[in-house]
């Protein structure tokens, strides 16, 4: 793997009373800056377990000349809504704070996830400048824009799952209408939302690629460039299977080089 460089559990800002980590991977050779991808776990908010992301997402997508960093958040036991948004955009203003460090280009950053993870990175995309998402993790004053996101299997409309005894209660037991559509990515989908890859199996029965379909239609009334794939008879695991993140990864690249901006190959001259 030495074509990639891996730093595993930087420290990029406070999260309440702990220390937020992320682990980064980059291509070991670059001649200029690059776009950077923050991509977020699943865990139905009870978990936030990124160590499955380094060979998922992170070296492929390190391998195609982007630096990846893979994210966590409290989660619900740890502490209440908004705690989860506001360590992604924690995260955020930390790679564009050092961008220069990251060899990120700073007007490039996406923000990815898979379901609980995908809720956050379409959430965060769509809540530019609401400061009551923005927390006090670190580098305050420094923007957490995002250049476009990608969700997998994302939850984009809490309404659909609150009361279900699988995930965790994120909102609380008996979450207002107001709150619900605040922390709902289809609530928050408007003029400014950036470019959108939206990725689904069929044959998921835990997140109902329904709300794929609802947000994609409500991005495409919006008048916001979004792609989507689904994938026929496949369930909420199907990026587990290599052949299905081998193909995430390679659309990913694909929607970057049309909508965000085109990496510079790795030990490529520009």
């Amino acid at each position: 793997m030495s074509d990639i460089r891996v730093e595993e559990n930087v420290v990029v800002g406070q999260a309440g009373d702990r220390e937020l980590q992320v682990d980064v991977f980059r291509p070991a050779q670059l001649s200029g800056p690059v776009p950077g991808i923050l991509f977020l776990p699943g865990g139905s908010w009870l978990t936030a377990n990124r160590s499955g992301i380094k060979d998922r997402f992170g070296i492929p997508l390190a391998r195609l000349g982007y630096v990846c960093v893979a994210g966590e958040y409290r989660v619900t036991a740890e502490s209440p809504w908004p705690a989860q948004i506001q360590d992604v955009k924690t995260i955020i203003r930390w790679m564009r704070a050092n961008s220069s460090e990251l060899d990120i280009d700073p007007s490039a950053i996406v923000v990815a996830g898979k379901s609980a993870g995908g809720h956050l990175a379409l959430l965060a995309a769509g809540t530019m400048g609401v400061a009551e998402f923005e927390g006090d993790g670190g580098n305050s004053g420094v923007s957490s824009e995002v250049a476009a996101t990608v969700g997998v299997a994302a939850v984009s409309d809490i309404s659909q799952v609150i009361g279900r005894e699988d995930l965790a209660p994120l909102l609380g037991d008996n979450p207002s209408p107001e709150l619900v559509q605040s922390a709902s990515p289809v609530g928050n989908v408007g003029k400014d939302y950036p470019p959108t890859l939206l990725i689904h199996g069929t044959s998921d029965s835990r997140v109902h690629h329904s709300m794929t379909m609802q947000m994609y239609q409500a991005l495409e009334n919006a008048g916001i460039p979004v792609d989507l794939q689904l994938y026929a008879g496949q369930d909420h695991s199907f990026d587990a299977d290599p052949q299905f993140s081998r193909a995430i990864v390679a659309a990913i690249g694909l929607f970057i080089s049309r909508h965000v901006t085109r990496p510079v190959t790795a030990g490529a001259s520009t």
